[in-house]
């Protein structure tokens, strides 16, 4: 029998190694009141843009219904009497959603992104059915964080 297994060595060793611990900064954050840092390229929850003037950005081109392989995104779209195209209807099935980031990657226009969002349970099935209406009020409220990422992110695209 060798002397380490006498005298318990790895024990000794383990027990040190958390005893030095105790007296280094904590690593550990209290979730709901303390958030950890989130990158410029985080996919949360999608949101629609506007332009400054108010007027939403999204051209009906329907890339981001095209590219999306969960066919998760529904657009319809009608001419306005000025000539340009609008949608009438964007509807997101976020309980297909993948989170995959192509359909902002495909809009022209960067109308549709996933904002900075991660925090959206719902408790009901239906309420994972985003409307053109709630897509646009995610991208008002989240509008100045969604602009920022993007402008650290223009380098890499």
């Amino acid at each position: 029998m060798k002397l380490k297994h006498l005298f318990l060595f790895e024990i000794l060793r383990g027990l040190w190694l958390t005893f030095s611990y105790m007296f280094k900064r904590k690593v550990t954050l209290n979730y709901p009141y303390e958030k950890g840092p989130i990158s410029p390229r985080f996919r949360g929850e999608h949101a629609l843009r506007r332009y400054p003037n108010g007027e939403e950005r999204c051209i009906a081109c329907k890339l981001c219904e095209a590219i999306c392989p969960a066919q998760a995104i529904t657009i319809e779209a009608e001419p306005r009497p000025d000539g340009s195209r609008r949608t009438t209807r964007y509807d997101i099935d976020m309980t297909k959603c993948i989170y995959c980031g192509l359909c902002a990657e495909a809009c022209p226009v960067d109308a549709i992104v996933e904002g900075p969002n991660f925090e959206f349970s719902t408790l009901t099935r239906e309420e994972l059915y985003y409307t053109k209406e709630k897509l646009l009020a995610n991208g008002d409220r989240w509008e100045a964080q969604i602009a920022s990422n993007l402008a650290a992110d223009t380098p890499y695209r």
